[in-house]
């Protein structure tokens, strides 16, 4: 969950960097309707306790601004309205596809559920930014899953997989650099599907090449989570040969087992995912990898989940999303045999261990580096990979030189090159 700081309209994100960026532009729009003592609650169905925890936000939210209207959309009240339209503390519920304009936060609207059928939204998506820690700005290009694997509401809070034309996402680019951040994120819900919902639209690696063609002043662009499975060869050719587009993928993998694969209706094997690590770190040798991985799903043994748990070193994974797993209400993995609530949760720890003890082989293999990295606010920076650094002394939002001096198990500690007097920053 992100909270912006406290203003006339609070908005509270719960979940992905999608919801995020559609925060901001909910902002604009409840502004552009006059609004002020307006708190927008954002929530995430992929977890039972994300839902949870928006709901009991939502009360407290409530008590300790009591004047303050509260109007909750995102992804929970897609596929559950009822929840949230039992709960006294909300003013208005907003379906996805209704969120983003400033005629669902007028004052006089009258509605208070105004949630639609999502797979009736066709229209592209426009080009959403956002920003995080006033150093990198987010793109929403794409939203909407066409694949149903058997334990995601998602498709069912996005809709159908829609992509931003190409023009619109160069345009919001050029703005980002004009505005002058050195990084920009490309995200979506399933962002490897970008362009197949149009014929002759471009790939993800045919736009990501376009954005870098057209923004040459742009110092990085990183993409957000990716399907190994939808790489296309130009994806593939775009992470080989151009070196602004950051080295670091976050894959849905999800498990290791090639049955809880199958179970899942994930579209890749074990062999598939494992591959495809060996033929990026081939061409791009400094690529690291994060993962979202799901312990404990329905039916799997310990064979299984000694398979996923596996493929931490099998893929060379460094950064792990961790999720036991929770059975969402009408999914087919919840009417699944389930596991013991204590299986679920002693393997999730275990593949937590895993994760903790590959970062750490990470950042110890950083000590006595030089590395550029992109400073935050509160003394933080990130390299090249997505590696998090804990910087001093140069302002947040530059690309600064650094020397790797050591690390605590989470974070690397790293000092500035001091050039001619000063701290060396990048052009």
């Amino acid at each position: 969950m992100s909270a912006a700081p406290r203003s006339k309209i609070e908005i509270v994100n719960f979940g992905c960097r999608l919801n995020l960026v559609e925060g901001e532009a909910m902002r604009r729009a409840a502004e552009a309707a006059g609004r002020d003592k307006l708190i927008i609650v954002n929530t995430c169905a992929v977890t039972a306790e994300a839902a949870r925890q928006a709901r009991q936000t939502i009360r407290r939210l409530k008590r300790q601004s009591p004047d303050c209207e509260i109007i909750v959309t995102g992804c929970a009240v897609q596929t559950a309205p009822q929840h949230f339209a039992a709960m006294p503390e909300v003013a208005r519920l907003l379906g996805n596809a209704e969120k983003l304009t400033a005629e669902a936060f007028a004052p006089d609207r009258g509605l208070r559920v105004d949630v639609g059928d999502i797979f009736a939204a066709s229209a592209p998506p426009p080009a959403l930014g956002g920003v995080e820690d006033h150093t990198r700005a987010f793109l929403a290009i794409q939203t909407g899953c066409d694949h149903r694997c058997t334990f995601c509401l998602i498709p069912y809070g996005r809709g159908a997989s829609r992509s931003t034309p190409a023009d619109a996402v160069i345009a919001a680019v050029q703005n980002c650099v004009a505005q002058g951040f050195q990084e920009i994120v490309l995200t979506g819900v399933d962002l490897t599907a970008y362009g197949r919902d149009s014929d002759g639209r471009p790939g993800l690696g045919r736009l990501a090449k376009a954005i870098l063609q057209a923004a040459p002043s742009l110092a990085r662009l990183r993409l957000s989570s990716i399907d190994c499975i939808e790489a296309d060869e130009d994806l593939l050719d775009a992470i080989a040969t151009e070196p602004r587009l950051m080295p670091h993928l976050h894959l849905s993998l999800q498990a290791g087992s090639d049955m809880i694969l199958k179970r899942m209706k994930r579209r890749h094997s074990r062999a598939d995912a494992v591959r495809f690590c060996a033929e990026i770190r081939k061409v791009r040798p400094d690529v690291v990898f994060g993962a979202d991985l799901i312990a404990g799903f329905p039916t799997e043994t310990e064979a299984m989940f000694a398979e996923t748990l596996a493929l931490v070193a099998d893929c060379g994974l460094t950064h792990l999303h961790v999720f036991p797993f929770s059975p969402r209400p009408g999914t087919p993995a919840a009417r699944m045999p389930q596991l013991p609530a204590d299986v679920i949760a002693a393997r999730a720890k275990l593949l937590r261990h895993a994760g903790a003890a590959a970062l750490k082989r990470h950042l110890d293999a950083q000590i006595g580096r030089s590395l550029t990295v992109l400073t935050e606010r509160g003394g933080t920076a990130r390299a090249a990979d997505f590696t998090k650094a804990r910087v001093g002394g140069v302002p947040a939002g530059r690309l600064a030189e650094v020397i790797v001096t050591g690390h605590d198990g989470t974070m690397l500690t790293a000092q500035p090159f001091v050039a001619a007097g000063r701290i060396a920053e990048m052009a």
